[in-house]
């Protein structure tokens, strides 16, 4: 089964899977965010999920930023309605500054640099990324 990755934004939301041996991360899609829920239950419906890891938004102190309680709100209406799929938050903060490096060491050009939801996506990546990195310890 694979691990799915959300970074969830408020136009936007970026998402990345695993391989099914949870072994590579990789970029899958750039939704709309009023549109996630259900491209969540379509994917789920061809692939099974193990769980889903949902970047947790907070400012570089560590407080919440802005768009937590969206997040919440929508962790809050999956565990209601898939409650066999988990989701779990796990700290996003400086996604969007590494997932804009990693456009720059990759050599795109700055119109691609420019395509915000291609930054979602890597960001969706780098959060997943992170998670498995953090469950090999």
């Amino acid at each position: 089964m694979r691990i799915l990755s959300i970074d969830y934004g408020k136009k936007r939301t970026g998402i990345a899977v695993t391989d099914p041996l949870q072994i590579i991360a990789g970029g899958l899609a750039t939704v709309s965010t009023s549109e996630l829920f259900d491209w969540l239950q379509a994917y789920r419906a061809r692939e099974p999920l193990e769980r889903i890891i949902i970047g947790e938004p907070r400012q570089p102190n560590g407080q919440p930023s802005e768009n937590l309680q969206r997040v919440q709100q929508f962790v809050a209406r999956w565990r209601k309605a898939v409650p066999e799929v988990p989701i779990e938050y796990f700290d996003e903060r400086f996604t969007s500054v590494l997932a804009h490096q990693a456009m720059l060491d990759g050599g795109l050009r700055k119109k691609a640099r420019q395509d915000k939801a291609l930054v979602d996506e890597i960001s969706a990546t780098i959060i997943l990324e992170d998670y498995l990195r953090s469950q090999k310890k």
